[in-house]
């Protein structure tokens, strides 16, 4: 023991089990962020593709880019808003980190006229 009562090789006041670091992956915060965005949507679009993410992390910050498709006609920056609030907190709260930036790039509008009209087309 040293003087002032600690055990020698103490590593100070910090607890063993809060030594260390945490990693998570890119790929697994971007897993999170699509599931989020699919959760903040109604629905996937008839013929269309369940959203997709990729994510930049940088020690506790996630860079977020969500590429989705949506119905249309329909509130389009309503949805976008909404994908981007549930995204930064479904990251915040699973993965702990900030997400300073989403970023929402629709890629494909479904339309009910397009779908009629190409259903017409096939038979």
């Amino acid at each position: 023991m040293a003087a002032g009562g600690t055990p020698t090789g103490d590593r100070g006041s910090v607890a063993a089990a809060e030594r260390g670091a945490t990693a998570i992956a890119d790929r697994v915060v971007a897993k999170i962020a699509a599931q989020a965005a699919r959760e903040a949507l109604d629905r996937v679009p008839e013929g269309g593709v369940p959203p997709r993410a990729t994510v930049t992390v940088h020690h506790d910050t996630a860079r977020v880019r969500v590429s989705l498709e949506l119905d249309y006609p329909s509130d389009i920056g309503g949805q976008c808003g909404a994908v981007r609030h549930r995204v930064a907190e479904r990251v915040k709260a699973l993965a702990g980190m900030d997400v300073p930036e989403v970023a929402v790039q629709v890629e494909r509008l479904h339309s009910v006229h397009s779908r009629r009209a190409a259903q017409g087309r096939i038979r």
